[in-house]
């Protein structure tokens, strides 16, 4: 994309608020580390999602410094909790003050500790609205699994990164972009969702929780349908 259309894309979007621009800015102060920082159109499009499904319990794995947990927050309804996943103090500290200054910070749990054991601990049932996952590339697989059984039918999970660069489509990938290209072909297959992938920022797979198979009718000791 030109960057005379990029900027065209961005000016179709609401602009940062003082809040997220002073986040924006003070995360791009931390050098080359910002690029795990959302871009500001993606923040719009979880905003509108999250308003869209309805969504009152959202998981994110991977915080850094808090701009999506911002963007699901703001658009939760009264009593709803983004329950958000990361390792570093450091970066989530400047989140939780972006998130005091919008006045959203009683509507975040931050959960410091590997993702995959803080995942392991929440309620096994399906209760989770939405799923947003930003973190460490290898993990994705790990945090998928341990997620789409807790979301609840019609709930929705949220991917970033997936075409890492648009090294995800190379045959000669490696590393991190293997890793994503081996979790995409994961949630195509699984048929617990309907998915796509889109062309959102670095990739963005939106996927579907489905409903659960309906029980066969259990069989007569004749072996007839009753």
């Amino acid at each position: 994309m030109s960057p005379g259309l990029y900027d065209y894309l961005l000016a179709q979007a609401e602009p940062p608020d003082p809040v997220q621009q002073q986040l924006l800015d003070t995360t791009r102060a931390l050098g080359g580390v910002a690029e795990m920082q959302i871009p500001h159109e993606q923040s719009v499009f979880l905003s509108l999602l999250t308003r869209i499904s309805g969504a009152r319990t959202v998981v994110e794995v991977g915080t850094f410094t808090g701009y999506s947990t911002l963007a699901f927050a703001r658009a939760l309804p009264p009593g709803g909790t983004v329950i958000t996943c990361d390792v570093s103090a450091e970066w989530t500290d400047v989140a939780r003050r972006a998130w005091q200054a919008a006045g959203v910070a009683d509507r975040v749990e931050l959960r410091l500790g590997p993702a995959q054991d803080t995942l392991r601990r929440l309620p096994e049932e399906p209760w989770i609205d939405l799923v947003f996952l930003d973190a460490d590339k290898p993990g994705y697989r790990t945090y998928w699994d341990l997620l789409v059984p807790r979301v609840r039918p019609g709930g929705l999970l949220l991917c970033d990164n997936v075409l890492y660069g648009g090294e995800a489509a190379d045959p000669g990938r490696t590393g991190n972009a293997d890793a994503i290209h081996r979790f995409n072909q994961h949630v195509r297959a699984d048929s617990r969702v309907e998915s796509v992938l889109l062309p959102v920022a670095d990739g963005l797979t939106l996927a579907r929780k489905l409903p659960a198979p309906p029980v066969p009718p259990t069989e007569s000791r004749s072996g007839a349908t009753p």
